[in-house]
């Protein structure tokens, strides 16, 4: 008779332990905010208290931060689901950011340039003597895609037309979410003939030539030839030429003085050839003259 007894006192501690379980979870701050927000009525609460315990214990360990956690940059939230309550996980504030910065990164492509130039923006530039410039880059922002003419910056070394177009690249992508490749030209001149010995040249021109936007850095300082004008310049302005696509360009040399040093072949007098690729890169870019001291002596 004891034993029958210690077992009837034993279920009605289960049960009484069991419904202060259930009045605890009612209680917590989330679920209640739940219930009332949902009108729940008893029978829905009573079907939905496991998956109520199932999300406190998960929410508990998400604050936590717990090590390994399950779903980690998810943040568990009470649904309904048929008629009762149920768990999903909805993407964190700092997951939602480490995307869009991830995709941010991938719609800019830096070869051969420093990361250090990743991430700025014109807003950050200073409205020098280059204020007439930066303007220009931030209409060009503005009106794209309705104007498509790129830019062709040169200057005295160390004048940041480097910087000046990878804030632009930044903003570009942030604003418009266009994709653009800045390459350094005469490295990417170097690969090209590296190239050769894996017989990757046209993959690699492939690659380059139908980008989005494309900033050519630093052209005319590579070691010319009548091979890197004919067979790689003139076909990748050729084709964003005749694809209308965004080019911009950096250099030391102005048209005129670019003309000139691409007219001079081992044939010898090359003027012909040189003024077929100029013509393609007037039609793709408005020459600017950016002044200024050199910064890398401040």
């Amino acid at each position: 008779m004891k034993s029958v007894n210690n077992a009837l006192e034993g279920k009605a501690q289960r049960k009484m332990d069991y419904q202060q379980l259930v009045q605890e979870i009612q209680q917590d701050p989330d679920v209640h905010r739940f219930i009332q927000e949902h009108k729940l009525s008893l029978e829905e609460i009573q079907r939905s208290i496991s998956k109520f315990s199932q999300f406190i214990s998960e929410r508990d360990r998400f604050r936590k931060g717990e090590e390994g956690y399950l779903s980690k940059g998810y943040q568990p939230v009470l649904i309904m689901n048929q008629g009762y309550a149920d768990v999903s996980y909805r993407e964190t504030d700092e997951l939602i950011a480490a995307e869009k910065a991830r995709e941010l990164r991938n719609r800019i492509q830096l070869l051969n340039l420093p990361e250090s130039l990743r991430g700025i923006s014109l807003q950050d530039l200073d409205l020098d003597d280059r204020w007439a410039t930066i303007e220009q880059l931030t209409k060009f922002i503005l009106n794209y895609p309705q104007d498509y003419q790129g830019f062709y910056l040169y200057g005295d070394f160390g004048i940041g037309k480097t910087y000046l177009l990878a804030a632009f690249a930044n903003d570009l992508a942030t604003i418009k979410g266009i994709q653009t490749v800045m390459l350094h030209f005469p490295t990417f001149v170097q690969d090209l003939k590296d190239g050769f010995k894996n017989n990757t040249v046209r993959e690699q021109i492939e690659e380059v030539k139908g980008v989005p936007c494309l900033i050519l850095d630093d052209i005319g300082a590579e070691q010319f030839s009548s091979w890197l004008r004919d067979e790689v310049l003139q076909v990748i302005l050729q084709y964003r030429m005749q694809e209308n696509l965004p080019t911009f360009f950096s250099s030391n040399l102005s048209f005129t003085d670019l003309q000139k040093r691409m007219s001079r072949g081992k044939e010898g007098d090359e003027s012909w050839q040189a003024q077929r690729v100029m013509e393609r890169l007037r039609y793709l870019a408005k020459e600017i003259h950016v002044p200024g001291a050199n910064r890398r002596n401040q």
